[in-house]
């Protein structure tokens, strides 16, 4: 990928807050997984109930292994590294040190691997995965646009790259141990 300046100017902002950015998905807010103040700045912008975890959004499952248990069988962490067709989420037994800012009150942490170009650059770019959620407020649609994005987080965000122009759906979330589909 070779990164825009406002793309550039987006990673600088994600390494101390919170940005709203196109995911493989759809339009998103994000921040550092390793960024305790960001994470609690995003539940505080969302007015998210804290008991609701967070999707770990990484372009490589090595940035997310800090947070999955160390006992989980490599075949499934094999599993979880591979692409699929359909965005995918993960429900894995979380770390012990993987923080509840991260996982809400679940005893699992949900961990999308992507292909997708610009996280790719983030990911890499910071050695950590992102935390990722839809760009609303608990309860509103997800916005579709900067006007939309701005109505509900005026100045609040660090930084905005516009959405993608689609319409997208939310990804699938599997169990990764039983291969049972909750959404």
């Amino acid at each position: 990928m070779n990164p825009s300046k406002r793309q550039i100017m987006a990673l600088d902002y994600l390494r101390e807050g919170v940005i709203a950015h196109p995911t493989d998905t759809i339009y998103g807010l994000a921040c550092l997984a390793n960024n305790p103040s960001a994470i609690k700045t995003l539940i505080d912008l969302k007015k998210r109930d804290s008991n609701k975890g967070f999707i770990l959004l990484t372009s490589d499952v090595d940035y997310v292994l800090p947070y999955i248990d160390e006992n989980l069988d490599i075949d499934l962490i094999n599993k979880l590294s591979q692409l699929t067709s359909i965005p995918t989420t993960y429900l894995v037994p979380k770390s012990e040190t993987a923080s509840s800012l991260i996982s809400g009150a679940s005893e699992f942490v949900a961990i999308r691997v992507t292909s997708e170009p610009l996280v790719r650059f983030f990911c890499e770019n910071t050695s950590s995965a992102l935390i990722s959620t839809s760009a609303n407020p608990q309860g509103q649609k997800v916005a579709s646009n900067m006007l939309e994005l701005k109505t509900y987080f005026k100045q609040s965000l660090s930084f905005s790259l516009p959405p993608n122009n689609y319409d997208s759906e939310p990804s699938i979330i599997i169990n990764l141990i039983t291969g049972e589909q909750i959404r």
